[in-house]
């Protein structure tokens, strides 16, 4: 959440009213890859099956574990090569909705960014060919593959779009928040009210984190101090200092440490380092603006609605694996 950033933005537009953060209905899925609830069901097993890794040591779920958001609860995975992945784990969260991934953009689609971790050394280190001769080891695979996909059987092709159905169901589910939109004033405290007209007005966070996914889906220069590597391309296609995605702040509580190298223990830490108390500390994150004048209690208010998008459904439970 980046207060006061892009303030001139924010002053542009009248700030949203909750009604702006209404759920949607229904999830979009392209007409390349219709909803299929069987072909959701394989992409899940998949998710959760190490048999996708070179060492058949991690999965997808080993990085993007539900208990925490989908993330993983240190500022950077360990990878296949038992070392510190470069960035910390983004959320796979309400992702059908995005048109772009991975925190840089570089991934056009789910299905292309699947490719990404299987493949990578550093990550899970496989390649379809291994992947191909282990599903197809595996007899409950095999015939699924078959009867799903008539006519392709088990490739790279349908390994990702399995993949990627499921991973556009991994919706945030309802959360107080939602209650209070829909018009129960007793969802959410007094204290997460005062949160939430902080966020929209005054602190200008839903000028990017905005919508019911509290994302535009943006890519901006979070600044310099944050960015340890060397330069990259950007969301925009541009190279330089990294330009990075607006994250979703949906279950956001469940998902330290925060930013793109896991920097932040706590949301009162990320807050802080965005207003001018963290400019004062040298800490100076500005994008575009000038210092967010802050107090302790509105840093607290502003958590305590943040805290109000922690969704109240069932836990995830892996599926059981087939064995060979």
């Amino acid at each position: 959440m980046l207060l006061g950033a892009f303030a001139a933005h924010a002053q542009t537009s009248l700030s949203p009213d909750r009604q702006d953060f209404r759920r949607p209905t229904t999830i979009p899925f392209p007409e390349s890859a219709p909803y299929s609830r069987e072909i959701a069901t394989l992409g899940k097993m998949l998710f959760f099956d190490p048999r996708l890794s070179k060492h058949q040591n991690m999965s997808c779920a080993s990085c993007h574990n539900p208990s925490f958001g989908w993330e993983a609860p240190v500022a950077r995975a360990i990878g296949a090569k038992s070392r510190p992945l470069s960035r910390h784990t983004p959320t796979v969260l309400n992702q059908a909705w995005s048109t772009s991934f991975f925190w840089d953009g570089r991934a056009q689609s789910l299905e292309q960014q699947a490719v990404g971790p299987l493949t990578a050394a550093s990550e899970m280190a496989a390649s379809f060919d291994l992947i191909f001769t282990r599903l197809s080891a595996v007899p409950l695979y095999r015939t699924t593959f078959e009867r799903l996909f008539p006519e392709e059987g088990i490739n790279k092709e349908t390994v990702l779009r399995s993949l990627a159905t499921y991973e556009r169901t991994l919706v945030a589910a309802n959360a107080p928040f939602d209650r209070w939109v829909e018009g129960d004033e007793t969802a959410i405290s007094e204290k997460a009210k005062r949160g939430f007209n902080l966020f929209v007005g005054q602190a200008g966070c839903a000028a990017c984190h905005a919508g019911w996914a509290f994302t535009d889906g943006g890519f901006y220069d979070v600044g310099s101090e944050l960015v340890l590597y060397a330069p990259v391309l950007s969301g925009d296609g541009e190279t330089g200092r990294p330009k990075l995605k607006v994250p979703t702040l949906r279950n956001i509580s469940l998902r330290a440490p925060y930013t793109h190298l896991g920097g932040f223990q706590s949301l009162e830490d990320l807050i802080w380092h965005y207003s001018d108390a963290g400019t004062s500390l040298g800490l100076s994150g500005r994008l575009d603006s000038a210092p967010f004048s802050i107090t302790a209690v509105q840093v607290a208010e502003i958590v305590a609605f943040l805290e109000t998008l922690t969704e109240e459904g069932a836990p995830v439970r892996a599926p059981v694996l087939p064995s060979n």
